[in-house]
């Protein structure tokens, strides 16, 4: 958890030294010009009084951080309008920059913490009495609205060494949701298709959208895929657990494989169907042309031969927190034993 912590807090430390280079404390005036034909927001700042050195500054999602200073910036402010406006306000909007750095800092703390919260005691006793229970057939939970029941059997998928199977798999990406809805404030909005859903896409000769129309309709789902700022896709490759994302939050088609696995078709049928759904659903065309297809390789690697669908559902769970893969392998055990925890609580926190 500290190694997350601390690579998320780097970042937005950055992002915050960098707005510093915002303040002219000496000054009484200074010249602020906003490109915005540029793809992220573009601000030039200078000293008002000679107008020679400009400091170009870009705002994306991850704060200010300087482009250059350099003479070339003269031609881009030709036919831009020129703002003058006090020191003061430039340190105005810096605070306002500060508070927003610490608001997000506590933010990830608090989320990451709780990607890493201790099982109780009787949690952990809960946790253990299932696992050992003799009847490996008597159902241990239901849930009442996907009709997935657990029994000792498929429970025991999760003690050590076990391989992840449909039921909890799909189960977990329920409660996920659930949580979601629970606390929409602290997650994206994410939809999180079941493990049959690519298989059912990829039926009758590659590719059938017809055969996976209706399970995204408003009414079924209570709410619009299309508003979903990522789509989680589980990926069964044989004997191995893969993740594919439609992440509309960044335009991207996303591949995750804890064995940095590659798989380009199961991309390209993702674009497919983002676009047949986009038509099906909403009667319009959509444009992905410059949406990236990005192999995931800067992410959590299994070293062992059985935890792909822990990685998987965990890949999913973080990304839904909007929160970094800040996971090794040697915290699966305990993802384990949460995993069957929230399970056998029919609620994932």
């Amino acid at each position: 958890m500290g190694n997350c912590l601390g690579i998320q807090f780097i970042k937005l430390k950055q992002g915050a030294r960098t707005g510093l280079k915002l303040l002219w404390k000496d000054k009484e005036n200074v010249a602020v010009e906003i490109d915005d034909s540029a793809e992220e927001h573009t601000v030039y700042v200078s000293d008002d009084s000679s107008n020679e050195d400009w400091l170009i500054v870009s705002k994306s999602n991850e704060g200010y951080r300087p482009l250059k200073n350099s003479q070339e910036s003269k031609k881009k402010k030709k036919g831009h309008r020129i703002t003058k406006v006090k020191t003061g306000f430039i340190i105005l909007q810096f605070r306002v920059y500060i508070y927003i750095f610490v608001g997000n800092l506590i933010h990830l703390q608090d989320a990451v913490e709780e990607c890493f919260a201790p099982l109780t005691d009787e949690e952990e006793a809960l946790v253990s009495r299932a696992l050992s229970y003799s009847d490996r057939r008597e159902v241990l939970v239901s849930h009442p609205n996907c009709n997935i029941d657990i029994t000792g059997e498929n429970l025991m998928c999760l003690s050590p060494g076990g391989w992840l199977n449909d039921d909890v798999i799909n189960l977990y990406l329920v409660l996920l949701k659930e949580r979601e809805e629970r606390e929409s404030h602290k997650f994206l909005k994410c939809h999180f298709f079941n493990t049959f859903f690519y298989k059912k896409l990829i039926s009758g000769g590659g590719y059938n959208f017809q055969s996976v129309r209706k399970w995204t309709t408003q009414k079924k789902l209570g709410y619009s895929l299309l508003d979903c700022e990522k789509i989680f896709v589980p990926i069964h490759q044989g004997a191995h657990w893969c993740l594919a994302i439609i992440n509309k939050k960044d335009k991207k088609f996303e591949y995750l494989d804890s064995l940095k696995g590659f798989d380009i078709q199961v991309l390209h049928v993702l674009a497919k169907y983002y676009v047949d759904e986009v038509k099906d659903k909403n009667k319009e065309d959509v444009d992905i042309t410059s949406w990236k297809a990005e192999f995931v390789t800067e992410h959590p690697e299994q070293e062992n031969g059985f935890d792909c669908g822990m990685f998987m559902i965990k890949y999913v769970d973080f990304y839904s927190r909007d929160v970094g893969l800040c996971f090794d392998q040697r915290d699966m055990p305990y993802f384990r034993r949460r995993t069957a925890k929230e399970i056998l609580k029919l609620r994932a926190e």
